[in-house]
């Protein structure tokens, strides 16, 4: 069972930075497919950023040109910028890891963006 655990969420004012980061007991890190994915309250579950191991990222287009995904392979761990905050980025952020057909899901970490 891989293990995902997320970190560095907080509450912050409109126009401020954080980065959020994953740590992974996954073996072999390096063959998953990494992910962020948000929730807003009473909203189902997004796609943020993924980024597969060698390549760049791909994007919501809501956080194209604020957010910046990447990963390191020796550490296990994934990271997201996130510049220019927005209140409409409120919400539950979850480390995702995926392998074929094995989906991995952290316990997420919140993110506030007051006006």
């Amino acid at each position: 069972q891989v293990q995902l655990v997320e970190s560095g969420g907080g509450l912050v004012h409109a126009g401020a930075s954080l980065r959020l980061s994953c740590s992974t007991s996954a073996p072999y890190f390096s063959v998953y497919t990494m992910g962020w994915f948000r929730q807003a309250p009473g909203k189902q579950r997004e796609m943020v950023a993924t980024i597969i191991s060698g390549g760049s990222g791909s994007y919501a287009d809501s956080v194209k040109g604020r957010f910046t995904i990447s990963r390191d392979n020796d550490a296990r761990m994934v990271h997201l910028q996130m510049n220019s905050l927005k209140p409409e980025d409120t919400g539950i952020y979850y480390c995702n890891a995926v392998s074929g057909r094995n989906s991995y899901w952290g316990q997420g970490t919140q993110v506030t963006v007051s006006s």
